[in-house]
């Protein structure tokens, strides 16, 4: 009998067709104005969920799926597919002059591991980058904890970045065995000059080598909005077509 070996990325297709086949009824499609800011209409298709199991949330991400509060979704828009799921594999990854450059010029910022419990300073900092970022009506920071942020299916975690006593950032993340969901970064717009949602990632990376997690997810590459282009920074990174994850070199 021959001998056959099957990938990560085989094995994770073959448990997802079996799962989504299971759920795919749960799920609907709601169709909104681009979060992004691009001139077509964003069509989520999504479905909400009790606590899942840490299998179950890593066949979702390596099939392409978001974490909104409790709901998952993927983008099925109609006439765009701007955005592409992308993700790490943090033992490959080789940081370029850039990325050297803002580790060494963020050496004062300390970090701290804790769980996802808002307080006065998270909620002023949020607020004000939401103000500063995203100034759209009903754009707040209570919203995006209590639906955005903060959930009931997965073990999520925040990462604080300090200045001596003053808080500049938060890194919102999911956390499983072998994989690591970066949900959401905010940052005091006053420091722009960090690059602080480059280092998040670095600091990410890092952790992921720390805890021998395998895979880094980072949400949506969308090459022609800013905030989320950056990413691609990041190589070699991994992104999704023809339902296969390709590397980017």
């Amino acid at each position: 009998m021959r001998d056959v070996t099957f990938t990560y990325d085989e094995k994770c297709r073959a448990e997802f067709s079996s799962l989504i086949s299971r759920v795919e009824h749960l799920f609907v499609s709601i169709d909104i104005g681009c979060p992004y800011g691009l001139p077509s209409v964003a069509r989520f298709h999504q479905a909400t969920f009790a606590p899942l199991g840490e299998r179950a949330m890593e066949l979702f991400l390596t099939a392409g799926y978001r974490r909104n509060g409790n709901c998952l979704y993927n983008m099925q828009c109609p006439d765009c597919s701007a955005c592409i799921p992308i993700r790490l594999h943090p033992g490959e990854f080789r940081p370029n002059r850039n990325q050297r450059r803002t580790l060494k010029k963020n050496q004062d910022v300390e970090m701290a591991i804790l769980p996802l419990q808002p307080d006065l300073e998270t909620m002023d900092l949020c607020e004000k980058f939401l103000k500063n970022r995203y100034p759209k009506e009903n754009n707040n920071a209570p919203g995006y904890y209590r639906d955005f942020f903060l959930n009931n299916i997965v073990n999520s975690a925040q990462i604080q970045y300090r200045v001596g006593d003053r808080l500049v950032g938060v890194s919102i993340i999911d956390i499983g065995y072998n994989w690591i969901n970066a949900v959401y970064f905010y940052f005091d717009p006053d420091e722009s000059r960090r690059s602080l949602g480059t280092y998040n990632v670095l600091q990410l990376i890092d952790l992921c080598l720390e805890w021998e997690v395998g895979y880094l997810y980072l949400g949506y590459l969308i090459h022609s909005v800013p905030a989320m282009s950056y990413k691609s920074n990041f190589r070699p990174h991994y992104v999704i077509s023809d339902k296969k994850w390709n590397c980017v070199k």
